[in-house]
């Protein structure tokens, strides 16, 4: 039976502005160009796996307004099912101001918008047909406490639960037993570890080389029972293989624009998962792949490749033996929790 990718998230209309640099306090910065496309993590994460060859179902909230119509049809023209999108009334479309400056880096503000409508219900409704196989892929740009309810009724279902971890949590509601991965960047890693009480003694904690950021890899799994893949943007990826940490190279390309890297890089192994994969660093080597495909374009989800335009572009695994206490395989897989 083909599996779905079933992503619970935020819908956002980008506003994005070319800078030559961020403004200081105080400061006036003139953009040399301003462009309005589709975003939000959900959306693009939804439109990464659709795009890496996987069935999407998206289950979020959009405003009854021009902005909520634009990322309607962004959606279903990249071919995710939009039929568990509800309309909100009385408030707008999520949206967010994004400033890119001549290196590729942003600064991003959000206003939530109808993703703050997003209800329970909402997500019930959605998730109804969910099944064993089938993967449910959850962010935190909506309701921390509809984000925990998605993940627990994913899991009652024998779905595989992930959870991207950003923006990074301010508390322990998101983070339950109910994760199967978890997926972070270094500035989420931190926030988790410390959540979970899994920084003490790590330099990883607060931001060391790769020797700590592995360890705080393998001491976050620990502590919330799960896998968890950390990204470091271009020092890679590092993903625990039971008590053995693997560190999966980033694609070196120049960067024009990093705006939805995290995104296609999280919706690529969503999808990769889904159908199956079961050598997680090859799937992640691939999701590093379309990332880097991803930087060298402007906006969100406009900017994300489709599996054969990453080509040649790949990184190969490459493992190393920090923190490896018991001799496990260098090869991992993920096992969804009953």
């Amino acid at each position: 039976m083909p599996t779905t990718v079933f992503v619970v998230g935020s819908l956002n209309a980008d506003q994005l502005l070319e800078v030559p640099a961020f403004p200081a306090a105080g400061e006036t910065v003139l953009a040399s160009d301003v462009l309005i496309t589709a975003g939000g993590k959900g959306g693009n994460q939804a439109v990464a796996a659709s795009r890496a060859g996987a069935a999407v179902t998206m289950i979020g909230a959009l405003g009854d307004d021009a902005h909520g119509r634009l990322v309607r049809r962004a959606l279903t023209e990249s071919g995710v099912d939009t039929g568990w999108v509800v309309t909100a009334d009385g408030t707008h479309t999520g949206t967010a101001v994004v400033a890119v400056e001549a290196g590729g880096e942003n600064r991003i503000i959000v206003a939530s918008g109808a993703n703050a409508r997003l209800t329970r219900q909402d997500v019930e409704s959605g998730l109804a047909g969910a099944a064993p196989g089938d993967l449910v892929l959850l962010q935190l740009e909506t309701p921390v406490e509809v984000v925990a309810h998605a993940a627990r009724f994913a899991k009652e279902r024998g779905a595989t639960v992930v959870l991207n971890a950003a923006p990074a949590p301010a508390d322990t509601g998101c983070l339950t037993t109910d994760i199967d991965l978890l997926v972070v960047n270094e500035v989420e890693m931190r926030a988790v570890a410390g959540l979970v009480g899994a920084d003490e003694g790590r330099e990883g904690g607060r931001g060391g080389d790769g020797r700590d950021v592995a360890g705080t890899v393998l001491t976050t799994s620990r502590a919330l029972d799960c896998v968890v893949v950390c990204t470091t943007g271009a020092d890679g990826a590092y993903v625990n293989a039971g008590d053995r940490v693997i560190h999966i190279p980033a694609v070196r390309v120049t960067a024009v624009d990093t705006t939805a890297a995290g995104d296609t890089y999280t919706g690529y192994l969503a999808a990769a998962l889904a159908r199956g994969e079961s050598d997680l660093p090859a799937a992640l080597a691939t999701a590093s792949a379309a990332a880097a495909v991803t930087v060298t374009r402007r906006g969100a989800m406009a900017s994300i490749p489709y599996a054969a335009e990453i080509g040649e572009v790949r990184a190969n695994p490459d493992t190393t033996d920090t923190n490896s206490t018991t001799g496990t395989a260098d090869i991992t897989e993920l096992t969804t929790k009953g």
